[in-house]
C-alpha cells in the first residue's frame, strides 16, 4: 500500500478488467439504480450484463458482502442497507474494511463508489484509509513502481450530476490529509522524534507560503509554558510548541486548532508496561490529524484566521524526568502537583489552548488528542469522545462525525460535579484524577478547559481519539475529515459547505445573532 498513487476521477474512463482490476462499492439499493452503459465499459466483455445482475441478485448484506465478477480481476461488494442514528450514512468504516479485502491485486486498479452525493465525501477519506504509506518491509523498499488506484463515483439520487474539477480537488486534499495524519502516527519514535514532527511542520508550512512560529526548549521554560516543558525536558530531543497561521483579509473569527503531539510515552516516572507501552508512537494523532486537516483546509480556501498549534514533546525517562510530586506552573499562571506522570497530555495541552486564548485571540478552539485510554470505554473504539461548553458544538459535533465518517460522541460535562477530582492541598490542582472510576475521559478533559476558565465565553471543544486513532496495528488518519467537516462553512469549497453541520443562519434569532457576532458563522 505503500506506492500507492491514489486518484479521484469524475470518469475513470474504460478498460477490461484484465488490465485494469475494478471493485465496485455501494449499498445494494444504489447498485441496483446504476444504469449497465454506466459501468460496462469497465467491466465488457469479461462481464456481460446478466452476469452483472446474477450477482446484485446474489448479494445478501449481512452487514456487508461481496461477489466476483470474473476470476481475481472484478468484483462488486455492499455495504450495509441500513445504519443506526450513531453511525455515519455513508458507512464509511465498512468501505474502508470492503476496499482492504475485496480489491483485486494490480499496479493500475480501479474503485468505482456508487453513493449519494451526501456521502461523497465521507466515503473519499474512507477509501483513503484503506492506503496506509508508511512502511519499513524490506519487500516493499525494493519495489521502485507506484501502483496507482483511480476511483470514480457514480452519484445516484436526485443530485446525480458529475463531480466538478474543483470538488475532486477537494477530494484529492482531503485523502492526502488522511494519508499524511496516518503516516506520521505509524512512523516509530526514533524516525518521528519532536525534531522530525517540525520537520513536518515545516514542510507544510512551505507547501502554503506559511512560516511556522516555533518555541522550543529552555525558551518554553523561560516563557511560563510549565506543561510542554515539565513533559519532555528529560527526552534527547527537545519539546517545542509551533505555530501554523493562516490570516486572510476579511477574516470574522480566529479559529485554533490545538493538538497533543506526544511523539512517544513512555509513561514517564509513572512508567507503562511492557503491555501497554507497546504502541505509544500513537500518542501524536492529534497533532498529526490537525496537520493533515489544516493542510488540505487551507488548500481549498478558508475564509476566517485560522491557526494550528502543535504541543510537541516525548515523554521519556531520565535524570531531568518530571518526578510525581513536582508542581509546575502552567501557561496560565495556574499551579499543577504532579501525582502521575502519566497523564502528561493534558498538560501540554492546557499550554496550548492557553496560548490560542492569550497569545493568538482565538474565539473558537478545538483540542485534539489521544487523551486517555478510558475513552475507548466510554464511546468505543469507532467514536471520538466530544467534550464542549456549548450544546449546539456538542451537537455540531455529532452531525460533523455522521457527514465525514470521523464519528463522534458527547462525553458528561458537568465541571461541578467533576473538577473537584483534581484538588491538592499544596497547589491549585493535581493532574490525575482522586477516583478512576469516575467519569476519567470527561475528568481529563476538563483539566484543559479549567485553565481556560469554565466561564471562558468562548466555544471551547475538546476531542479525545484515543481509540479510533488507529484499527488494529495501522493509524486511521482519524479527525481530519471530522475537522474539514466541522469548520466546512468557513471554507471557500462547496462541497464542504455541504457537509458541514453549522452556518444554520437561520435558526438563530436576529437579536442573539447580533449578540454573538463573532461565531455568527459556525453555529
Amino acid at each position: 500500500m505503500a506506492n500507492v498513487l491514489l486518484e479521484f476521477k469524475a470518469a475513470a474512463g474504460d478498460s477490461e478488467p484484465q488490465n485494469r482490476p475494478i471493485l465496485i462499492i455501494g449499498q445494494q439499493t444504489n447498485l441496483q439504480q446504476v444504469n449497465w452503459s454506466q459501468i460496462k465499459g469497465k467491466l465488457q466483455p469479461a462481464v456481460s450484463k446478466e452476469v452483472w445482475q446474477a450477482a446484485l441478485s446474489a448479494l445478501n448484506p449481512n452487514p456487508t458482502d461481496s461477489c466476483p465478477l470474473y476470476l481475481n480481476h472484478a468484483a462488486v461488494a455492499t455495504l450495509p442497507s441500513r445504519v443506526s442514528r450513531h453511525n455515519s450514512p455513508s458507512s464509511a468504516h465498512f468501505v474502508s474494511r470492503l476496499v482492504r479485502t475485496c480489491l483485486p491485486g494490480g499496479t493500475n486498479r480501479c474503485i468505482v463508489m456508487v453513493c449519494e452525493r451526501s456521502d461523497v465525501f465521507a466515503s473519499s477519506c474512507a477509501i483513503a484509509r484503506a492506503f496506509p504509506i508508511f512502511s519499513r518491509r524490506s519487500a516493499s523498499s525494493r519495489r521502485t513502481e507506484k501502483k496507482h488506484v483511480t476511483v470514480e463515483f457514480v452519484i445516484i439520487g436526485q443530485e446525480s450530476s458529475p463531480l466538478e474539477l474543483k470538488e475532486l480537488e477537494c477530494l484529492s486534499n482531503a485523502a492526502d490529509g488522511v494519508r499524511l495524519a496516518a503516516r506520521i502516527v505509524d512512523t516509530p519514535c526514533n524516525e518521528m522524534n519532536t525534531d522530525h514532527f517540525l520537520d513536518e511542520i515545516k514542510a507544510v508550512g512551505t507547501e502554503l507560503g506559511i512560516t511556522p512560529v516555533i518555541i522550543r526548549g529552555k525558551e518554553l521554560k523561560q516563557k511560563g509554558f510549565g506543561g510542554i516543558y515539565g513533559v519532555g525536558k528529560a527526552a534527547l530531543n527537545p519539546p517545542a510548541l509551533a505555530v501554523l497561521s493562516h490570516t486572510p483579509d476579511g477574516a470574522t473569527q480566529t479559529i485554533a486548532w490545538v493538538g497533543k503531539g506526544i511523539v512517544y510515552d513512555t509513561g514517564g516516572l509513572s512508567i507503562k508496561g511492557k503491555t501497554t507501552m507497546p504502541g505509544m508512537k500513537r500518542d501524536c494523532g492529534g497533532a498529526a490529524a490537525i496537520l493533515g486537516a489544516f493542510k488540505a483546509t487551507i488548500k481549498q480556501g478558508f475564509k476566517d484566521n485560522l491557526h494550528a498549534v502543535f504541543c510537541l514533546a516525548e515523554n521519556a525517562v531520565g535524570p531531568s524526568a518530571t518526578r510525581p510530586d513536582d508542581i509546575h506552573t502552567l501557561y496560565s499562571g495556574k499551579t499543577v502537583e504532579i501525582n502521575n506522570t502519566d497523564a502528561e497530555g493534558r498538560l501540554v495541552l492546557s499550554d496550548g489552548v492557553v496560548y490560542a486564548n492569550k497569545d493568538l485571540s482565538a474565539d473558537i478552539i478545538l483540542d485534539m488528542a489521544t487523551l486517555t485510554g478510558a475513552q475507548g470505554i466510554s464511546t468505543g473504539k469507532y467514536h471520538a469522545a466530544v467534550m464542549t461548553n456549548s450544546e449546539q458544538w456538542e451537537a455540531a459535533c455529532v452531525r460533523a462525525g455522521r457527514s465525514s465518517g470521523d464519528l463522534a460522541h458527547p462525553l458528561v460535562y458537568c465541571p461541578e460535579l467533576h473538577f473537584s477530582e483534581f484538588t491538592s492541598a499544596v497547589a491549585d490542582m493535581k493532574n490525575s484524577v482522586a477516583d478512576r472510576e469516575n467519569a476519567q475521559s470527561s475528568c481529563a478533559g476538563l483539566f484543559i478547559g479549567s485553565h481556560l476558565g469554565f466561564d471562558w465565553p468562548g466555544v471551547w471543544v475538546h476531542v479525545d481519539i484515543a481509540s479510533p486513532v488507529h484499527a488494529g496495528e495501522r493509524a486511521t488518519g482519524f479527525g481530519v475529515a471530522l475537522l474539514m467537516a466541522l469548520f466546512g462553512q468557513a471554507s471557500d469549497d462547496t462541497l464542504l459547505n455541504h457537509v458541514s453541520p453549522l452556518g444554520v443562519a437561520d435558526a438563530i434569532s436576529g437579536d442573539q445573532m447580533e449578540r454573538d457576532c463573532k461565531r455568527r458563522r459556525l453555529i
